[in-house]
């Protein structure tokens, strides 16, 4: 396997698209072709299904790809290291949010990590619910993610870094808008806005399980992609949700934050790596968060 394989195979997959490719390769499509025509003969497994309107990666592919960034980014550590000066810390690191959620734990760390080791490259990937971020770490495509717990995988490690009180969230002409605390059953009648069921959002899983407690079922009134969304279409009448109350702080004109009377339910969060696939950058960041975002009580 050669370096311009590896390279060519890359961009590629990431274009999905051989003329895209070609063009960012600064080469034409007929030599590019060949390239991966001889790689996946040298592999003895094709890496991309094609037809004449799409390119899409086979299994083969898809099993390829985090090695072959690995490959590169390595490639590009090895090029720095030889040039750094002494005690220069370098590196790369993915680091995957869920964006609203996590305004108040990101930059802490980020911010940190930032000013203490200005030679490594941050990349964030926003909107990332809790199973899909488990997914990139187990593939390597990020390093660190910030989830919710708890969380059933055995093959990465988590540490808790923030427990919060849930609170409601309803739009600014709701009938108890104006209560300074209500009970979560008050709420029994209203559809709730809340992540998809498919994406494994702890947040969702937290608010039916409150609901469930406080003796009613969840009505689903809208199911979107992350809390921000939520609170957007809380705003515009849709429903009601339950959000942590570190959101309070960020509400959206045309909604209000409610903290719920009682024992109120909490939704625990925290980071998770694959220690499978620890780096002298993830090493560093580990260290650094622990000491900005610690474990609570």
């Amino acid at each position: 396997m050669e370096l311009r394989q590896i390279e060519a195979f890359l961009a590629v997959a990431e274009e999905l698209h051989f003329g895209r490719a070609a063009t960012r390769l600064h080469m034409a499509q007929s030599p590019l072709s060949q390239t991966i025509k001889k790689l996946e003969k040298d592999l003895g497994a094709e890496l991309f299904e094609r037809n004449t309107r799409a390119v899409s990666l086979t299994t083969a592919g898809l099993s390829l790809l985090p090695h072959a960034r690995k490959i590169l980014e390595e490639l590009d550590l090895a090029r720095r290291a030889a040039t750094a000066e002494t005690g220069t810390v370098y590196g790369r690191l993915a680091i995957g949010f869920s964006g609203a959620l996590n305004h108040k734990t990101l930059p802490p760390l980020t911010r940190a990590l930032r000013n203490r080791y200005p030679g490594l490259d941050l990349t964030l990937h926003g909107g990332l619910l809790t199973q899909d971020a488990l997914g990139h770490l187990r593939n390597g495509s990020l390093d660190l993610s910030f989830i919710g717990l708890p969380v059933d995988a055995p093959s990465l490690a988590t540490r808790r870094i923030a427990i919060e009180p849930l609170g409601a969230t309803v739009p600014v002409d709701h009938p108890l808008a104006g209560r300074q605390s209500i009970a979560l059953n008050e709420l029994a009648e209203d559809g709730f806005v809340t992540m998809r069921q498919a994406q494994g959002s702890t947040l969702r899983e937290a608010i039916f399980s409150a609901c469930t407690i406080a003796g009613f079922r969840t009505r689903v009134a809208q199911e979107v992609t992350d809390p921000y969304t939520a609170l957007s279409l809380v705003a515009g009448g849709v429903g009601v949700s339950l959000m942590p109350d570190s959101v309070a702080g960020i509400m959206p004109a045309g909604t209000v934050f409610i903290p719920l009377s009682g024992h109120a339910p909490q939704l625990e969060s925290g980071i998770a790596w694959n220690p499978a696939l620890t780096s002298p950058a993830l090493t560093l960041a580990l260290e650094v968060a622990e000491e900005v975002l610690p474990t609570p009580a």
